[in-house]
């Protein structure tokens, strides 16, 4: 039986994620508030993402260990870390949680006069003509699937015993500001299929038929990840996300 108030949990944490950190890309590439240079937006979305990520983990990590992702939450089911039924229900919460998120975004920007989603979008990522750099598909797959590994194993490897502490919630940040300087000339970054495929929705066009590519190549990238994850880790070692985001609590 699922668990309520972790479903919850993982609804509430990606609709947030999805309003604070598509809500700034929005707002820095959409509405271009930083000016027209990349590096004034790139850095500031990157930040966005990662600081309420790790804001949340804090928040909500001992809840529901705070996936706020597909991704992530397949990579738990695949390193044998969670159930595959709980697996579902989260996916289902989180997917919920983002198209949430992005109605409220679109309720909020449509009080602006002029706003389109046509014209301002909601930081939807994309490949071709649609990414900063022109990337094409087959380099948007590669780049979503290497930086969703690299995602994924962070929030693996954070979580196992043998890291430090209470550091789980500062390391998963971490890696997904980086991952986002990284991506968002490239793709926009998604490394959450959720993220992307609820701003998709309303904003349909080529984000919606270019949506597959950031739901696919990263549920890809999370499984090589939790391969890797297995290979690499003790087992024994394991914990959930719940307890290695506390600072208190956790055997040694």
């Amino acid at each position: 039986m699922h668990d309520p108030r972790k479903l919850a949990s993982e609804f509430i944490g990606t609709a947030i994620l999805v309003i604070i950190a598509v809500g700034t890309a929005t707002e820095v590439f959409g509405f271009k508030l930083f000016g027209g240079s990349l590096a004034a937006g790139v850095v500031p979305t990157a930040t966005a993402f990662g600081l309420v990520l790790a804001a949340l983990a804090y928040a909500l990590g001992p809840v529901s260990g705070c996936h706020v992702n597909p991704a992530v939450t397949l990579g738990f089911v695949a390193a044998g870390r969670m159930k595959v039924a709980e697996g579902i229900g989260y996916m289902v919460a989180q997917v919920a949680g983002a198209i949430a998120g992005a109605a409220v975004l679109l309720a909020i920007f449509d009080q602006i006069p002029g706003y389109s989603t046509k014209v301002q979008g909601m930081g939807t990522d994309g490949y071709g003509k649609y990414s900063l750099t022109s990337l094409n598909l087959s380099g948007a797959f590669i780049t979503e699937v290497v930086l969703t590994f690299i995602f994924v194993s962070v929030v693996l490897f954070a979580t196992h015993k043998a890291a430090i502490q209470g550091a789980a919630g500062i390391a998963i940040g971490f890696a997904l500001l980086v991952v986002h300087l990284v991506g968002i000339p490239l793709t926009g970054t998604s490394v959450n299929p959720a993220r992307s495929l609820g701003p998709a929705l309303f904003v349909g066009g080529h984000a919606l038929s270019q949506v597959w590519v950031f739901i696919v190549a990263p549920l890809v990238g999370a499984i090589i990840a939790a391969g890797v994850h297995v290979v690499i880790a003790d087992p024994k070692d394991n914990v959930q996300v719940a307890d290695a985001v506390q600072v208190a609590d956790v055997p040694a």
